[in-house]
C-alpha cells in the first residue's frame, strides 16, 4: 500500500501510480528471455564492406555532411569504481609476505605504472608526501601506490567518472577519455559552420567536475583544431528511476522511510536521446577511444557507417514516396519488398503475400517509416557483452536485435547452440537516423519493446536487494528500429574496462 507521502514522492519524480504498479508486476512475472532464431553472421544479417566500399561510403558522407546537423552522444554516467575493483583489493588486502593468489595481474600493472598516463600526476602527489614510486615498487609496497591512485588525498580515481581519468600519454600532454572524445568529434561530427556538438550523459554528482574540465581544456582544443565546441550534459531523468525489493519482496526504503529509487539503467537514456535535434547521431561509449596514431581506421569506418546510413535513408525515402502514390504498380511494390528484405533485413511472413495490394502497401509503409540505426560489429575475440542475433518476436516475426547475455536462456540447448554460432560482438558503435523521409523527428519512445528488461541482485549500503533496469539503450529501447549490422575492424574497438587495459598497445 502506498502512503500519502509515497504518492507525493512519485508525483515529484514524475512517476504515475500505473507505472509504479508495472514495476511491481515486472518483479513478480520477470522479463521473458529473448527467443533467438539464429546468430547474425556475415551474409546473413551482417554486411561486410570491401575496402573500396568503405572508402566509397565514407566519401558519400563527406560529400553530404555540409547539409547535415550532427551530434555525438556519449553515455558517460557513473563512477569508475568497477574499473578499480582489483586495485581496491590491493589497497585493502595485499600483503607481500603472504603472497596471496589473485594479485599477479594487477601488481604487474602497477610495476608498469610509469607507462600509464596518470604516472606524472601520481609522481607529483607522491613527492608531496615524501614518497617515490620507484622505491615503493622496489619494496613491493603496492597498497600505498593503490591508495594514492584511488583516494581523494591522491588522484581520487575511485570516485571519479571514467570520462575524467587520464587515458593516454603524448609527448607534451596527457588526455582524459573526455578529451579524446573531443578530438574524435572534430573528424566526423564537425558541421559546415565548424561547430562540433557533443552530448554527454552524466551523474548529477559529477556535473561540476565535467564543467570544470570543459572550462579547462575546451579553449585549447578549439584553438588547435579551429572549431567551436557545443557541449551539453544531461542526466537520467527521475521519471525513469526504478524501485528495488528486499529478499522478502518488500519495497526497499531509505532511513527516513521514503522509497529508495535507483537509476533505471542505460535504457533510460532513450529519453535523453529523444530530446536531441539532429539529422545524424553518433553513439559511442566513453571508454572506447584510442590514441591519435591508431585513429585513422576509426575515422574511416565511422564515416563509412554514416555514409551507408545516408544511402539507405535515401533509398527508403524513394520507396515511401512511391508507396504514397495511389498508382504504385505491382512491379514497383515487388522491388520495394526486395529492397526491404535485402538491405533492411525485413522478413515477410507467408501470409503477407496473400494480402491485398492495399494491405501490403500499408504494411510496407509502416515497416519502412521508422528510425534507422547502422551498428558496427566486430569479430568476437572473447570480450564480454552483447552481440547481433536474429530474434523472433511474440508474433513469430524475425528481426535483428542486439542481445545481452542476460537475455538468453542458457538452460535451453537450442538457444545455447545459436550462441555458439555467434561470430560478432557489439562494441557500441552506432549511427542513428532519427528523422523520417519528410524531415520530421520520430518520437523514439514509440519504438521501445517494453517487454524486455533486466532483473538482477545487488548489495547496496549493506542491503541485499533485487533490482530491475529498463530495456537497454541499444537492446529493447531500440527494438523496433530498422537495424543494419556492418562488420568493422577490431582496431576500432579499444575499450577500457580495467586499469590493465590502459597498458594495451592501442592505449600506449
Amino acid at each position: 500500500m502506498l502512503s500519502t507521502k509515497d504518492l507525493k514522492q512519485l508525483q515529484q519524480k514524475g512517476i504515475t501510480e500505473l507505472q509504479f504498479q508495472t514495476q511491481i508486476e515486472n518483479f513478480e512475472k520477470g522479463f521473458p528471455f529473448a527467443n533467438l532464431a539464429g546468430a547474425a553472421t556475415v551474409g546473413d544479417g551482417i554486411v561486410r564492406f570491401t575496402p573500396e566500399e568503405a572508402e566509397e561510403y565514407a566519401q558519400l558522407f563527406d560529400k553530404k555532411r555540409d547539409e547535415l546537423s550532427m551530434v555525438k552522444f556519449v553515455p558517460a554516467s557513473g563512477a569508475a569504481s568497477r574499473m578499480f575493483k582489483d586495485l581496491i583489493d590491493v589497497e585493502q588486502k595485499y600483503n607481500a609476505s603472504e603472497k596471496k593468489i589473485g594479485f599477479a595481474r594487477i601488481t604487474k600493472c602497477l610495476d608498469n605504472v610509469a607507462k600509464l598516463a596518470l604516472s606524472d600526476e601520481l609522481n607529483k602527489i607522491l613527492e608531496k608526501h615524501g614518497l617515490e614510486a620507484k622505491k615503493l615498487l622496489q619494496e613491493k609496497d603496492y597498497p600505498t601506490i593503490a591508495h594514492y591512485i584511488l583516494q581523494t588525498d591522491g588522484l581520487g580515481y575511485q570516485s571519479k567518472p571514467k570520462a575524467m581519468l587520464l587515458f593516454h600519454k603524448y609527448n607534451n600532454e596527457a588526455r582524459t577519455a573526455f578529451e579524446e572524445h573531443l578530438v574524435e568529434g572534430v573528424e566526423y561530427a564537425q558541421m559546415v559552420d565548424k561547430t562540433v556538438h557533443l552530448h554527454f550523459t552524466i551523474s548529477p554528482e559529477h556535473r561540476a567536475l565535467f564543467q570544470e574540465k570543459v572550462n579547462e581544456v575546451v579553449p585549447k582544443y578549439e584553438a588547435r583544431y579551429g572549431v567551436k565546441y557545443h557541449i551539453e550534459f544531461s542526466e537520467q531523468m527521475g521519471k525513469t528511476d526504478m524501485i528495488a525489493l528486499d529478499k522478502e519482496g518488500n519495497i526497499v526504503r531509505n532511513a527516513d522511510g521514503s522509497i529508495l529509487f535507483r537509476p533505471g539503467g542505460h535504457g533510460a537514456l532513450i529519453e535523453n536521446l529523444n530530446a536531441l535535434e539532429a539529422d545524424l547521431i553518433f553513439i559511442k561509449n566513453i571508454d572506447n577511444v584510442t590514441t591519435d596514431a591508431l585513429r585513422p581506421t576509426t575515422y574511416l569506418y565511422k564515416k563509412a557507417l554514416a555514409g551507408y546510413l545516408l544511402y539507405i535513408q535515401e533509398a527508403v525515402a524513394d520507396c515511401l514516396h512511391q508507396l504514397e502514390s495511389l498508382s504504385v504498380s505491382e512491379g514497383a511494390l515487388s522491388r520495394i519488398e526486395g529492397f526491404a528484405s535485402k538491405l533492411l533485413n525485413i522478413r515477410f511472413s507467408m501470409t503477407y503475400f496473400s494480402r491485398s495490394m492495399r494491405e501490403r502497401v500499408s504494411y510496407l509503409g509502416r515497416k519502412l517509416n521508422r528510425p534507422i540505426r547502422v551498428c558496427g560489429m566486430v569479430r568476437n575475440e572473447g570480450e564480454p557483452g552483447g552481440g547481433p542475433y536474429w530474434v523472433r518476436n511474440e508474433h513469430g516475426h524475425k528481426n535483428l536485435q542486439i542481445i545481452e547475455a542476460s537475455q538468453i536462456d542458457f538452460n535451453n540447448r537450442f538457444q545455447v547452440d545459436m550462441v555458439k554460432e555467434s561470430s560478432h560482438f557489439n562494441p557500441v558503435d552506432l549511427i542513428c537516423g532519427v528523422k523520417n523521409y519528410k524531415g520530421n523527428k520520430f518520437n523514439l519512445k514509440n519504438y521501445i519493446d517494453k517487454n524486455t528488461g533486466f532483473i538482477s541482485k545487488k548489495k547496496q549500503n549493506g542491503v541485499e536487494m533485487i533490482i530491475q533496469e529498463l530495456p537497454g539503450l541499444w537492446n529493447g529501447a531500440m527494438a523496433d528500429w530498422n537495424t543494419i549490422f556492418v562488420e568493422v575492424p577490431i582496431e576500432t574497438f579499444t575499450p577500457v574496462k580495467t586499469l590493465e587495459d590502459l597498458l594495451r598497445k592501442e592505449h600506449q
